[in-house]
């Protein structure tokens, strides 16, 4: 019988692994079976045997089979199900439909992502690619692979040296203002869970190339099938190096502690960018991939006259419990080797009228200090691919909007984070600062923690988060809180801890982009999560495949093209 596999291998009629053809199937026409239910510490050994109970029919039959999704079925605690769904090719398949009843049976064709021709218009200078997370970074490997050898700048530092700087920042509190959580190679989700679920429509194949890409450099093939995919901080450090070396290995450039400062434009056309206040570079084709908390590079754009409107997000702190309570909650046991840490999803309308939610949720995680200004706190989950450590936490934010925010000009979202994220860093003289839930309803300062102890990466200092945040969202944070422990049970648990301030959900703006996704200012390319247009890692890759697209469809490859216009102006 077959054992695991990737979502790109097969196993034949008897059960041998082999490569689907060209990681696509020559004829891709095949059956789709759903709800394959098996038991859970059974494993994916049974999967096969269960395709033929299913099918009424035997190996010989089959031709080719993959896993294409399996999720877990929690409902019945004693009865912890496993469910397939199973891609499957027979010898005679049209005959089998046509007397196959079965809803949970269907005829699927199997489309592969196409990257478009190229156009014709010629490059006289590089693209250039401004921010190495995700958007930027599957955006410049796509363009570099096709012939484009793009130019991408990231204002902070390699991952290996970001490592280091970041560390320094939780153990001795040595802040760098280039270098930290959110800027560096690979943005700000390095530091993260590496969560690659998302719930953009994609009809034409980009979040399943953006997983395609992630196993390609090294990320566990079960990514490519099971429900909720992470790869982990540890992981995707290693992912977002590889991916560089071979940017650069096919003619790429990646430069690092290059900030963008400033653009010159002439008759509505970008014409050259500024780089470090100093270094201006000749360039007709610019991705502006700049991240969430890139508020200097905002302004300069505001400044320059690039279209752009505020938009809604979400403030609210970080919520720690023990995962054992979790898991107990979710599989009716405090651990279990098979399923690993348990995660959540909760939601809830508060009586205000506004939106709480859980966001991020990092199952055996740390809450770390993401904080990218001096004199301001910010923070955000963290997980490890085994997902081991004492503690799950999650985000628990309330949806704010324009309306919220002090002023009606296009950046005063901005100045409504920093607010908050400056009132955080006051209470926490520095550190994180944290709370026992109970006392965050009563308002007093906590003195010592209870059964849950903290598990962060940086300091933390006890302080009253009411003073955090507006009294709006911290009374729909204790409303939904409450309603959040009739779903899970103690989730209302008076020794939780809360840490403050969770502010960078997503971008407070939108970069406004045409439908050939290019700003009214030809030649600049808003893209990701800090144009406004991705909210996670895998839609902000799958972003960035989206602007390489536009690109590709307009400009021939510049293979021949060397950059020798910089100069100081």
């Amino acid at each position: 019988m077959p054992t695991a596999f990737a979502a790109d291998i097969i196993c034949n009629g008897r059960g041998r692994r082999a490569l689907w053809p060209g990681l696509r199937p020559e004829r891709n026409v095949m059956l789709r079976i759903g709800q394959i239910r098996i038991p859970y510490r059974e494993g994916e050994d049974r999967v096969f045997a269960a395709v033929l109970k299913k099918l009424h029919i035997q190996e010989k039959d089959v031709e080719n089979w993959k896993i294409f999704k399996k999720s877990i079925d929690a409902r019945k605690k004693q009865e912890i199900m496993a469910v397939y769904t199973v891609d499957v090719q027979l010898k005679r398949e049209k005959a089998f439909m046509k007397r196959n009843r079965n809803k949970n049976i269907r005829s699927v064709e199997d489309k592969p992502y196409v990257f478009p021709e190229a156009g014709d218009k010629k490059l006289t200078h590089p693209i250039i690619i401004v921010g190495s997370g995700p958007a930027g970074l599957f955006c410049a490997l796509m363009l570099a692979r096709h012939g484009y050898r793009p130019i991408l700048l990231e204002r902070g530092m390699d991952v290996e040296r970001r490592q280091k700087a970041v560390r320094r920042f939780w153990d001795d509190g040595e802040f760098q203002p280039e270098t930290n959580v959110q800027f560096g190679e690979g943005g700000a989700g390095t530091f993260s869970d590496g969560k690659l679920n998302t719930l953009v429509k994609d009809p034409v194949g980009r979040h399943r190339k953006v997983l395609e890409l992630f196993v390609e450099f090294g990320a566990d093939s079960e990514i490519m099938y099971v429900n909720k995919p992470h790869i982990g901080t540890d992981v995707l450090c290693h992912i977002v190096r590889a991916m560089r070396e071979e940017i650069i290995a096919l003619g790429g450039e990646v430069r690092f502690e290059n900030k963008l400062t400033d653009i010159c434009t002439e008759k509505g056309r970008l014409k050259a960018v500024c780089v470090n206040n100093e270094t201006w570079i000749d360039c007709e084709c610019l991705v502006l991939a700049v991240g969430h908390s890139a508020r200097d590079t905002f302004y300069m754009l505001k400044k320059r006259g690039v279209p752009m409107t505020a938009k809604s997000f979400a403030i609210g702190l970080r919520m720690e419990h023990p995962q054992a309570m979790i898991n107990q909650s979710q599989y009716g046991s405090p651990a279990d080797d098979i399923l690993g840490s348990a995660s959540y999803k909760l939601t809830h309308t508060a009586s205000n009228g506004r939106g709480v939610y859980t966001f991020c949720m990092c199952p055996g995680g740390y809450v770390v200090n993401a904080s990218s200004e001096e004199g301001g706190c910010v923070v955000n989950g963290m997980s490890y691919h085994g997902r081991d450590s004492e503690n799950a936490n999650s985000a628990v934010i309330v949806t704010v909007t324009p309306e919220d925010f002090p002023s009606e000009d296009v950046l005063a979202g901005v100045e409504f984070q920093r607010l908050w994220e400056h009132r955080a860093y006051l209470a926490g003289k520095g550190k994180v600062p944290v709370q026992l839930y109970r006392d965050f309803c009563e308002g007093k300062v906590s003195e010592a923690f209870g059964d849950v102890l903290p598990v962060h990466k940086g300091g933390t200092a006890f302080a009253d988060l009411n003073q955090c945040l507006p009294k709006y969202v911290c009374d729909s944070l204790k409303e939904g809180i409450e309603a959040f422990g009739h779903k899970i049970q103690n989730y209302n648990r008076g020794d939780a801890i809360l840490s403050g301030v969770e502010t960078r959900t997503s971008s407070p703006v939108r970069m406004e982009r045409n439908r050939e996704f290019q700003s009214e200012i030809e030649g600049i390319y808003p893209c990701g999560e800090g144009a406004g247009y991705a909210g996670g890692i895998t839609s902000a890759a799958m972003d960035g495949l989206r602007i390489a697209e536009a690109i590709r469809k307009v400009y021939c490859p510049n293979e021949g093209i060397k950059n020798k216009t910089e100069e100081k102006r």
